[in-house]
């Protein structure tokens, strides 16, 4: 397996990885924000994404995207093919993109947003934390790419405060990461029952 920085050279993975990402979306029944060929090719080109493959076939991808004046980059669809799930790759393909966020924007703060208990764990291990969306960037252009999700009508009602996902974030200046605990996966799991819970009761309330 080899994960690698993109190039003009792997343009042509392009469909393949939209075609990942909706169906990741539509088996999960999670909300993925949609992405068009085009929009991955840029991150193909401008050489801030990875991806992996074994051989000539596509494994894995994941994309950064750079906000507020390079004051915020946000490590965005992390996506693994079906053949090559639950064999680590994932954590892998994590863990390259970050390290590129790291090299390529040091001063940035790095965040996501993420439904998906797997990504949340990677991103703690890496040093994120949960956080309120009003600490993320306020860059409108990062929010309309959440309209595709089929959550958005909550992020809409909640004025752009809550919605399923949750907000993380790695702070290249927080230092009091390093002292805390890894947390676990019941402590998600339970903060998006909490999510769910609030959000399904205000829609039959």
């Amino acid at each position: 397996m080899n994960i690698t920085i993109a190039n003009a050279s792997h343009v042509k993975y392009a469909q393949v990885i939209c075609d990942t990402i909706a169906e990741s979306a539509r088996v999960r029944g999670t909300g993925i924000a949609k992405r068009t060929p085009e929009y991955i090719i840029k991150r193909l080109l401008n050489g801030n994404a990875v991806i992996a493959l074994d051989g000539d076939r596509f494994a894995g991808f994941c994309y950064i995207e750079v906000w507020g004046h390079q004051k915020y980059v946000a490590n965005s669809g992390l996506i693994v093919h079906p053949d090559y799930r639950n064999q680590g790759l994932a954590k892998k393909i994590k863990k390259a993109i970050f390290d590129l966020s790291r090299k390529k924007f040091p001063d940035a703060k790095i965040f996501g947003i993420t439904t998906g208990l797997a990504v949340m764990k990677m991103n703690y291990e890496l040093g994120y934390r949960p956080v309120t969306f009003s600490e993320l960037t306020d860059d409108p252009e990062f929010w309309k790419g959440c309209q595709t999700c089929k959550n958005f009508d909550i992020l809409t009602r909640t004025e752009r405060r809550m919605c399923l996902c949750t907000g993380m974030l790695y702070d290249p200046e927080d230092k009091s990461r390093e002292k805390e605990k890894k947390i676990d996966k019941k402590s998600f799991e339970r903060l998006r029952s909490i999510k769910e819970t609030l959000f399904l009761k205000k829609k039959n309330g």
